[in-house]
């Protein structure tokens, strides 16, 4: 008996422990729940390759740095994403199979190592156009900047894998399959530091292939180009041998660094190379790349190029070997083979341009990709047309205010700041036009007023701070000085705002200090010491850059990059670093404690991007961690309950995926149990309180970085910041909120209701811009009309009847009861209609709507425009029996129960009616409205 007890002890100690499975969330029952892709386009994002199908050239490809892989087939007027379900959006290279551009093969992983690069798992290849991918390895690459098919053997490909910035590794290199991806060779490797930054094959000859091993490396606080394990390398046998070029075949003495190489296709002996080295020059061959001479310099009056690391890549007019392309800050032509530039593409259009594509037969058609998106000339770059429907901006922030209809701010990678409808009361979507750009540069954090969202906070790179006026765009610079003036404030590429959530003037703002204004920021006080590490070695970024300098701010280190204002405590405030502090104090920064020390786990010196103080509790706050900068791709998240005296993982990789670090995070105010993830790699979700993690995948980009989040406090909408696909709303998260709290037994119901949110009665406008818009001008996924249910079916499986039993001789056949009635049909339970019944204050039933029931289980939305029963219009025909009821008056504004049927199911829910909160109308005005129409039969 004793061992029993103990038996069954062990057993309940266990279950006690484990997880509770049920709260693992069946995304297949929430189909019905789906974000909204809301934009914007217009500033599109970083486009980073592009490949055309040259004997159809209305078939393009496009990669983003981290919104995948679009195409059209309409010469850039529609656009659909063919990537999304892959696990990442890092687009580092596309190549198109020309002679059956069915085949295309698609290099992950950004190529240009800046400071916010996202990293690929792979090569993936699509035998259909796009419909469906297949992984084929090269996974630890990270980051791959060309794939090369032969055109006479199609099954031959090269990779030119760049490799991480962050580490060293041995998955670097040009890498060559001759059985269409099934194994891959490695045919060129230096060192684990140096990877492949060029490839380029002479189109006479596929055998020959001139390559740039590039070492370089990135740390959060500087960046190294160049080394010895640079340089330019030759193969004439398929990369079987390959021969490095030197000072002694005409190339710079010395260190070199990154090059940009291009073979003229009308001249294949001509090569010219753009060259990082001491002295950044061009260079030229007349011999197919045996010997080489010095061009022209780089410099910046030259216009020839610019920041090897980020931009730095020539292409030949197909047609004529002595026009010159240059790639930088903007685009540069040479007519005399490198002599000479001038400026061919400026301020038309975005700056910073990494991807370019030239007809070969057409060199007239050109399509370039920059940091601001896509674009196409088809007069030789004269003229460019901007694809504005591409939405695939990397916002850093997000917020919103509590306007009717609410706005959402953010700010956006080299795309400046912005504020925009999360929906509209307007016909149509949300358009590009609906968004107004508050402030230039690299776009951070974005924070309205509370008081008067006219006015509100925007940050640029390296510390910027601007007090905004949306009506004038007037903005006043507010950034904090110390005001011992021998001391240097450090402030992060992307630094820390943060509004007290106490007082409505104060803010917020992070360098090494905390900063505080109690006027909105017109003045300043520090009120803590240094909060960093403070470590020395990591304040050179003013030497950053290797072989070429570049010391933008991007390096800045030792700073602080999040603040978190409790709004339990006036007193308390947490502080993250971007070298692994997690500061608290408990007295309004008069003390600081550093729990770092206590956490299991935090890795030294990491980022610290992100912390949640907990709207339940003052001592409970949830922190993002992430360590990609120092090679450590695993995700970190740690809550604690007791000031961070003690703390707890809240997602680990075996919850999350080894190398998908996290981002952001964000508890529900209302249900502490239902939070939400973002990582690298996608969004997910927890009704249990971080004890499960469940992938969202309705309607969502897999592989997206989901960089923030915010659940708006009237709404209960989740706002989803992503970088690389722009932004992302979640409609009415209560019925999440539910099941943390219940558990997930109303996804088996029958039917189920949930509570839903309040319904507007509003007035309509016409879109601005065009009424009838065809099919190039983007509309982000508006809400939909009317008063939003969400609602549980699970139709009942119906029962099959029993098979007859076959007859055995010699056994007598049972004969049937003479007075046992047969089944009447007619009464059999049918679940194939939904049936949806309102009723005023009264109990009074004023509609009812009856509907097909959805074909697939699960949560589905529907929507009530809130009118009741009308009056059917005169008719020469009949009604036919399943006529739909006719739509009657509007509903006056109050309560009214909602009540659905399925079947013999039934579920009840109250929902209310509100007016149009941008008008003053006394209600006594609506009534009288609603008695006058009444009266004339108007329903």
């Amino acid at each position: 008996m004793n061992r029993l007890l103990q038996l069954v002890g062990a057993v309940l100690l266990l279950l006690c422990t484990l997880p509770a499975s049920s709260q693992k969330l069946d995304m297949e029952k929430l189909k019905g729940m789906k974000p909204r892709a809301i934009g914007p386009a217009a500033m599109s994002g970083r486009i980073t390759a592009v490949d055309v199908v040259a004997s159809n050239p209305d078939v393009m490809f496009v990669g983003a740095a981290s919104g995948g892989v679009w195409k059209t087939v309409s010469g850039g007027i529609t656009w659909e994403p063919v990537f999304d379900k892959e696990s990442t959006l890092s687009i580092g290279a596309i190549a198109v199979q020309q002679d059956n551009p069915a085949v295309v093969w698609v290099g992950t992983g950004e190529g240009n190592p800046r400071n916010s690069l996202n990293g690929g798992d792979g090569i993936y290849k699509t035998m259909d156009g796009g419909k469906t991918w297949k992984k084929l390895g090269l996974e630890k690459t990270h980051h791959i900047h060309r794939v090369i098919i032969d055109p006479k053997n199609p099954n031959t490909v090269y990779v030119a894998a760049i490799g991480s910035p962050w580490g060293e590794h041995p998955e670097r290199g040009v890498f060559k399959t001759t059985d269409g991806g099934a194994t891959w060779e490695k045919v060129l490797f230096v060192d684990n530091k140096t990877g492949c930054a060029e490839l380029v094959m002479d189109p006479s000859n596929p055998n020959k292939l001139i390559a740039n091993m590039w070492e370089h490396r990135r740390w959060p606080w500087t960046f190294k180009s160049g080394g010895p394990g640079s340089g330019m390398h030759i193969t004439y046998d398929g990369g079987k041998t390959w021969t490095k070029k030197t000072d002694k075949d005409g190339l710079p003495e010395g260190e070199l660094g990154r090059m940009g190489i291009a073979i003229a296709r009308s001249k294949p002996e001509v090569v010219y190379a753009l060259i990082e080295s001491k002295s950044n020059a061009l260079y030229k061959s007349v011999d197919g790349g045996a010997k080489w001479s010095k061009v022209s310099d780089v410099t910046e009056r030259n216009n020839v190029s610019g920041r090897p690391f980020y931009f730095w890549e020539i292409y030949v007019d197909p047609k004529n070997e002595n026009r010159i392309y240059s790639l930088h800050t903007f685009v540069t032509v040479s007519e005399d083979g490198g002599k000479s530039f001038s400026q061919l593409v400026g301020w038309k259009v975005h700056l910073d341009h990494h991807a370019w594509w030239i007809h070969p037969e057409n060199p007239e058609f050109i399509v370039d990709g920059n940091d601001g998106g896509f674009n196409i000339s088809r007069d030789a770059g004269k003229s460019w047309h901007f694809i504005d429907n591409i939405p695939v901006g990397q916002f850093y922030h997000i917020n919103v205010d509590m306007s009717h209809p609410y706005n959402v701010y953010g700010g956006m990678q080299d795309n400046g700041s912005w504020s925009g409808p999360a929906y509209v009361w307007r016909n149509a979507g949300i358009r590009n036009s609906y968004w107004q750009e508050v402030s230039f540069g690299d776009g951070f954090d974005v924070s309205p007023d509370p008081v008067d969202n006219r006015y509100g906070y925007t940050m640029w790179q390296g510390g910027n701070l601007m007090r905004y006026d949306q009506v004038t765009g007037l903005n006043q610079y507010i950034k904090p000085t110390h005001p011992d003036a021998k001391i240097k404030l450090r402030y992060n590429w992307n630094s820390a705002l943060a509004q007290d959530p106490h007082d409505k003037a104060s803010l917020y703002y992070g360098s090494q200090f905390l900063h505080k204004s109690n006027d909105k920021g017109n003045t300043w006080e520090v009120i803590s010491p240094d909060l960093t590490t403070n470590d020395k070695e990591k304040q050179k970024q003013d030497e950053s850059g290797g072989l070429t300098m570049d010391a933008t701010g991007a390096e800045n280190h030792c700073t602080i990059i999040s603040i978190a204002p409790s709004a339990v405590d006036k007193n308390v405030i947490w502080v993250g670093t971007d070298d692994g502090n997690i500061q608290v104090t408990r007295d309004g920064g008069k003390t600081w404690t550093n729990t770092s020390p206590k956490i299991v786990g935090l890795p030294k010196n990491a980022w610290v991007p992100q912390i949640q103080a907990s709207a339940f509790k003052a001592g409970e706050a949830y922190v993002i961690v992430n360590n990609y900068r120092q090679f450590d791709y695993k995700p970190y998240a740690f809550r604690t309950r007791d000031f961070g005296a003690t703390w707890e993982s809240v997602a680990t990789a075996a919850q999350v995926g080894e190398s998908n670090y996290t981002l952001s995070i964000v508890q529900d105010p209302i249900e502490p149990k239902l939070l939400f993830l973002g990582t690298e790699n996608g969004m997910w979700v927890s009704i249990d309180e971080a004890k499960t993690w469940t992938k969202w995948t309705n309607d969502f980009p897999a592989g997206v970085p989901t960089i923030d989040m915010v659940i708006h406090p009237r709404e209960h909408d989740l706002v989803i910041g992503t970088f690389g696909r722009a932004l992302y709303v979640l409609d009415d998260i209560r019925p999440l909120r539910e099941m943390a709290k219940n558990g997930t037994g109303a996804l088996s119901k029958t039917i189920h209701l949930f509570t839903p949110p309040d319904a507007y009665e509003v007035a309509n406008q016409q879109p601005t811009g065009p009424r009838f818009d065809a099919d190039a001008v983007f509309n982000g996924e508006n809400r939909g009309y009317g008063a939003m249910l969400s609602y549980v079916v699970n139709k009942p499986e119906e029962k099959k009847e029993a098979v007859k039993a076959p007859e055995v001789k010699g056994v007598k056949k049972a004969e049937p009861v003479k007075n046992e009635e047969k089944k009447d049909e007619s009464k059999k339970v049918k679940y194939d209609s939904l049936t949806m019944e309102v009723f005023n204050a009264k109990n009074e039933k004023i509609r009812t709507i009856k509907q097909k029931a959805p074909d697939e289980n699960g949560l589905h939305r529907m929507h009530w425009m809130m009118t009741q029963k009308g009056v059917r219009n005169p008719s020469r025909e009949k009604p036919r029996n399943a006529a739909m009821e006719p739509n009657g008056l509007q509903v006056l504004p109050g309560t009214y129960k909602v009540r659905l049927t399925l079947g013999d199911q039934k579920d009840s829910t109250m929902i209310n009616v509100k007016f149009d909160p941008r008008f003053t109308v006394a209600t006594s005005v609506l009534e009288s409205r609603y008695a006058m129409l009444s009266n004339l039969g108007l329903g």
